[in-house]
């Protein structure tokens, strides 16, 4: 999957990340308290996902089901990379500065980013 999700997509993607394979009603139901969309836009939303290569449909009877190609985990992955890329030249370090600064660290974050560091290190 190459193409860009946009923000609209995502939020189709979150559905299905937490529940698949769904039909489009079923999506829209999982958007209602979210989002005001109808049903011709979430199917938009589908078709164009799905010609992305970010979904897959599974003909049941007279509708289709949708389940996700790309796993949440590899999504975010991908993105923080291209945003560190845009953004911070690749570098990790400027990216994670930015976010201290921005909007603060709590203490749980620094304690989780100091094992994350030590398991890399062990991991080298």
């Amino acid at each position: 999957m190459s193409q860009k999700i946009s923000q609209a997509e995502l939020s189709v993607m979150e559905v299905l990340w937490a529940h698949s394979p769904l039909a489009a009603s079923d999506i829209a139901d999982g958007l209602a308290g979210a989002k005001k969309w109808n049903i011709k836009t979430i199917k938009t939303l589908l078709s164009r996902l799905v010609d992305k290569g970010a979904l897959s449909t599974t003909k049941d009877g007279r509708r289709y089901l949708y389940s996700p190609e790309i796993s949440r985990a590899d999504y975010s992955r991908t993105a923080a990379r291209k945003l560190s890329d845009r953004l911070f030249g690749g570098r990790a370090t400027p990216l994670v500065a930015h976010l201290a600064e921005g909007q603060g660290l709590s203490d749980e974050d620094i304690a989780d980013l100091e094992a994350l560091l030590a398991e890399l290190k062990n991991d080298r």
